[in-house]
């Protein structure tokens, strides 16, 4: 079964990510920010950032998903604003500068790294010791147990509602899910200031692409839709993903 499109399922990330940018613009007093991307691989974000006008560095372990974010960013002719290096968050300061960025994006990475806690540490630090915001992206376990529920997978659903990674089985191709709680405990431990937090995905993944291409203004109805139930807790437990946005300030560090 085909999916709504990407920007479709990006929506409330981006609506979100973009009007932090622009607050922490008009808080820091600059034209254009230093965005740190970790894991942002083909530059879903990092192109439409750099768009914006912003400086980005992508960190991704994989060379392949760079070449892609070099010639993404020459199409978008934003290639001057984009600097792809390959590492990973445990070696983060390897490749890039401690405490150098406005902004930090971390996106589909916690559900990777052997250490969450540790991981996100090492991405705060990436963030200015004056103030910065964090933009936080991890796959959410309700959307996982509702999706195998509705596939008739119980058996999985039910091993993943209960296992302590979220996963539903041995041939899960995903590492390891969140709940809201514990996303927001590992920023409330990192010593940052929850902003926001916002489900991602709640109907998109569920919703059939044939219904959305064929049905008219679906795409713009759905994406509505998605906006209005992304802050509302009860359907962040079944989201797909998980969003949250963070602010650090010199006190907090």
């Amino acid at each position: 079964m085909s999916r709504p499109s990407a920007a479709l399922r990006t929506a409330v990330v981006w609506e979100v990510l973009q009007g932090a940018l622009d607050q922490r613009v008009k808080a820091s007093g600059k034209e254009a920010l230093d965005v740190l991307d970790t894991g942002g691989g083909t530059g879903n974000f990092a192109v439409p950032v750099a768009e914006l006008g912003h400086k980005v560095t992508v960190v991704d372990p994989s060379p392949d998903a760079l070449f892609g974010l070099e010639r993404r960013a020459a199409e978008a002719e934003v290639a001057e604003r984009v600097r792809g290096v390959q590492g990973d968050a445990h070696g983060l300061f390897d490749v890039v500068e401690r405490g150098a960025y406005d902004a930090v994006l971390c996106h589909g990475v916690l559900e990777y790294v052997d250490d969450p806690a540790d991981g996100l540490r090492n991405v705060v630090a990436a963030l200015r010791p004056e103030g910065g915001t964090l933009s936080l992206l991890a796959s959410g376990l309700g959307g996982a147990v509702l999706g195998r529920a509705i596939a008739g997978h119980f058996t999985e659903a039910r091993h993943a509602l209960t296992a302590e990674d979220g996963r539903w089985g041995d041939s899960d191709p995903m590492p390891r899910r969140f709940t809201v709680e514990q996303l927001r405990k590992l920023v409330d431990d990192t010593g940052l200031a929850i902003a926001s937090v916002h489900g991602v995905r709640v109907f998109a993944d569920l919703v059939p692409g044939a219904l959305v291409d064929t049905e008219p203004d679906a795409e713009e109805a759905l994406t509505r839709l998605e906006t209005a139930a992304s802050e509302l807790p009860a359907f962040q437990a079944v989201a797909s993903q998980l969003h949250v946005l963070a602010e650090a300030r010199y006190h907090d560090r």
